[in-house]
């Protein structure tokens, strides 16, 4: 019998997830995920889901390209869910199987008190 068989496991994906269920993998320690946050950089920069990459939308099918496999868990999140929802639309039409939009997103992390990241600006 194998021990690892007992021990509980992170929900699998959805197409839709909470902010608790991401928080769940992520204190879980599962590496296999990324977070993408689709809004534009200046919003990104003011706050973001901690861990989140921007990939502003009009950029996403090409960087994805790039930078994920296929089967890589992807969280996606915009300004909107409605923004998220066809963003995951998108990847999903060119194969990436893997994709749930982050209902509520940078707001809905916020509202649940989990830890945010900022850019500094600089000054000139």
């Amino acid at each position: 019998m194998n021990l690892f068989s007992w021990l509980p496991k992170p929900k699998p994906l959805r197409p839709e997830s909470r902010v608790y269920d991401l928080k769940e993998r992520l204190d879980w320690g599962e590496p296999a995920l990324s977070i993408v946050d689709i809004r534009d950089r200046e919003d990104f920069s003011a706050s973001h889901v901690t861990g989140a990459i921007s990939i502003p939308s009009h950029q996403l099918l090409e960087t994805a390209h790039r930078c994920f496999e296929l089967n890589r868990d992807l969280y996606i999140y915009g300004d909107t869910d409605a923004d998220a929802t066809t963003a995951a639309e998108h990847l999903r039409s060119v194969g990436y199987n893997s994709v749930s939009i982050l209902r509520g997103g940078v707001a809905a992390w916020k509202a649940a008190g989990f830890p945010v990241e900022a850019v500094p600006q600089v000054v000139a």
